[in-house]
C-alpha cells in the first residue's frame, strides 16, 4: 500500500513538471522565433511579457524574472514606449525596500545599497513617466522619493525633489497631451504563436494612429494572417484553422472612477488623463435591428449589442496590449439607446462651451461644428424622430415599464435645447466676423428646432451665466419641466 501511494504521488508530481517545463518550452520557443526579428514589435514585446510572467507566477525564479524585467524594459526604450517602459521598471523597483541592506553586483548596476538601487529606479521611472506624459504617475514618485529624503533630512535632494513635482505639474496645465484610441484585437488560428493562438487582447494605439493605421500595422507584424471583415465571435472551425486570422474593431475605455471626470470645475487638461489612463473596462456596441425596420423612422427598432471586455491587467501597464479575462454582452433597447446618446452629446457640449468660455482651446471651431451638427440634425429630423418613435400613444401604452425612461428621455432633450441656446450666446462672443454668416444660420435654425419639438420660450428659465458655466451645466429650470406623459398625448408641450 505504502509503495503503491507513493507511486500515485510521484506520478502527479512527473506529471506536473512535465507540464510546466512544456509551457516554459513553448514560451522559449516563441521567444527565439520573434527575436529573430529585426525591428522591436508587438510580438517581441508579447512574448517577453508571456516569459517574465511565466518566472514569475509559475516558476517563482526572481533572478530570472528581474533578467526579463530589464530586457523588456530595453525592447520599450528602443520602441519609445517610455510610459511601458516605466511600468516595467516599477515591477523591479516593488521588489526593494528603502533598506540599507547591501546588494551585489548585478546586470548594469553596481554593488550598492538596497536604498540607493530603489533611489535610482525610482529617478529612471520619473524621467520615463515624464518623457511618456504620464505626469500623474510621476508624481506620485516624486512625494515617495520626497518623503525618504525628508526623513533624512536630506534638504537639497529633497528641494530638487519638489521642484520636479511642481514642474510636472505644470506640463499637466500647459501641455497638451493626446488620447490614444484602443482596439481590441482576436488572433486566431492555428499557426499564431502559443502566448496568442486563439485569445484576445485589447491594444493601446500610439499617437495619432486611428483604426486603419493600426490594421495595417498589425498585418505588416503578421503578413501572413487573414482580416477578418465581421466583428462576430469565431466559431470552432477557424480556432481550429491550420492559419492566422486577424480580428481588430475599435473600443472605448470606461474608466473606473468617474468621480473626476464628472466632478465640475476641473480642467479639461486633468480630466483627459483619467479618460484614457488605468482602465480595465472597455466597451464595443454593434447596432441592429430588432422586427419590422420602419423606413420613415429607424430608431423605433434600432436595439444595440454592447459587449464589455474586461482585462487581465489595467492600459497602460509593462505592454500596450493585455488579454481579455471576461466579456459580457447585454441588449440595449432602442429607448435606452436614444438615452445614452443624448446623455453623451450634452456632456459633448457643455464640455466645449466651458473650454470656450474659459479660453481653454485655440480657435471656436470644434465649438461650431459640434452646434451645426447637432442643430442641423435636429432640424432634419434627429430628436423630433425620438419623439414620433416613443412619445407616441400606441409606445407609451404597449410599454408602460418604460414610464421613467421616456420622462428621462424627455428632460434630456429640454436639457440639450437650454444648452444649444447658451452655447449660441458663448458662440456669439468669440466668434470672428467671417463666421458670422454661419452663426446667423445656426441661430435660425435653432428656433426652428424649438418649434419643432414644441419648445417655446426657454431663455426665460435659463439660470446659467458665464461665470456658473465653467462649474457645470446650464440649470434646468424646474417649472420647465413637461408634464407628465399621458397616453393621449403625441408631443413634447413643456408646461411653464
Amino acid at each position: 500500500l505504502l509503495k503503491k501511494i507513493e507511486r500515485e504521488t510521484w506520478r502527479e508530481s512527473g506529471v506536473s513538471l512535465i507540464a510546466t517545463v512544456t509551457r516554459l518550452m513553448e514560451r522559449l520557443l516563441d521567444y527565439r522565433d520573434c527575436m529573430k526579428m529585426g525591428e522591436v514589435d508587438g510580438k517581441k514585446i508579447g512574448c517577453t511579457v508571456s516569459l517574465l510572467n511565466f518566472y514569475k507566477t509559475e516558476l517563482n525564479k526572481e533572478e530570472m524574472y528581474i533578467r526579463y524585467i530589464h530586457k523588456l524594459y530595453d525592447l520599450h526604450l528602443k520602441a519609445q514606449n517610455f510610459t511601458e517602459a516605466a511600468y516595467t521598471l516599477l515591477l523591479y523597483d516593488e521588489l526593494l525596500e528603502w533598506s540599507d541592506r547591501p546588494l551585489r553586483e548585478f546586470l548594469t548596476y553596481p554593488m550598492q545599497t538596497e536604498w540607493q538601487r530603489k533611489e535610482h529606479l525610482h529617478l529612471a521611472i520619473i524621467q520615463n513617466f515624464d518623457r511618456g506624459k504620464c505626469w500623474e504617475n510621476g508624481i506620485v514618485l516624486c512625494r515617495k522619493i520626497a518623503e525618504q529624503y525628508e526623513s533624512y533630512y536630506d534638504y537639497r535632494n529633497l528641494s530638487k525633489m519638489r521642484m520636479m513635482e511642481a514642474s510636472l505639474y505644470d506640463k499637466i496645465m500647459d501641455q497638451q497631451r493626446l488620447e490614444p484610441e484602443f482596439f481590441r484585437v482576436g488572433f486566431y488560428g492555428k499557426k499564431f504563436p502559443f502566448f496568442l493562438r486563439n485569445k484576445e487582447f485589447v491594444c493601446r494605439g500610439h499617437d495619432y494612429e486611428r483604426l486603419e493605421a493600426f490594421q495595417q500595422r498589425m498585418l505588416n507584424e503578421f503578413p501572413h494572417a487573414i482580416a477578418m471583415q465581421h466583428a462576430n465571435q469565431p466559431d470552432e472551425t477557424i480556432f481550429q484553422a491550420e492559419a492566422q486570422y486577424l480580428q481588430i474593431y475599435a473600443v472605448t475605455p470606461i474608466p473606473e472612477s468617474q468621480e473626476v471626470l464628472q466632478r465640475e470645475g476641473v480642467p479639461d487638461n486633468i480630466k483627459s488623463f483619467y479618460k484614457v489612463n488605468h482602465i480595465w473596462k472597455f466597451r464595443y456596441d454593434r447596432p441592429f435591428h430588432k422586427g419590422t425596420k420602419d423606413k420613415e423612422n429607424e430608431f423605433k427598432s434600432l436595439w444595440v449589442e454592447r459587449t464589455s471586455l474586461y482585462l487581465v491587467q489595467s492600459l497602460p501597464g509593462i505592454s500596450r496590449w493585455f488579454e481579455v479575462e471576461k466579456r459580457e454582452v447585454v441588449e440595449m433597447s432602442p429607448l435606452e439607446n436614444a438615452i445614452e446618446v443624448l446623455e453623451n452629446k450634452n456632456q459633448q457640449l457643455k464640455t466645449l462651451i466651458s473650454q470656450c468660455q474659459t479660453r481653454q482651446m485655440q480657435n471656436i471651431n470644434p465649438l461650431t461644428m459640434c452646434l451645426n451638427g447637432v442643430i442641423d440634425a435636429a432640424v432634419n429630423g434627429g430628436v423630433s424622430r425620438y419623439q414620433e418613435a416613443f412619445f407616441v400613444k400606441e409606445y407609451i401604452l404597449s410599454h408602460p415599464e418604460d414610464g421613467e425612461k421616456i420622462a428621462r428621455l424627455r428632460e434630456l432633450m429640454l436639457e440639450q435645447a437650454q444648452i444649444l441656446e447658451f452655447g449660441l450666446a458663448v458662440h456669439e462672443k468669440f466668434v470672428p466676423q467671417d463666421m458670422r454668416p454661419l452663426h446667423k444660420k445656426l441661430v435660425d435654425q435653432f428656433f426652428v428646432m424649438k418649434s419643432s419639438l414644441g419648445i417655446q420660450e426657454f431663455s426665460a428659465c435659463i439660470q446659467a451665466s458665464p461665470v456658473h458655466f465653467p462649474n457645470g451645466s446650464p440649470r434646468v429650470c424646474r417649472n420647465s419641466a413637461p408634464a407628465s406623459m399621458s397616453p393621449d398625448g403625441t408631443r413634447v408641450i413643456p408646461r411653464r
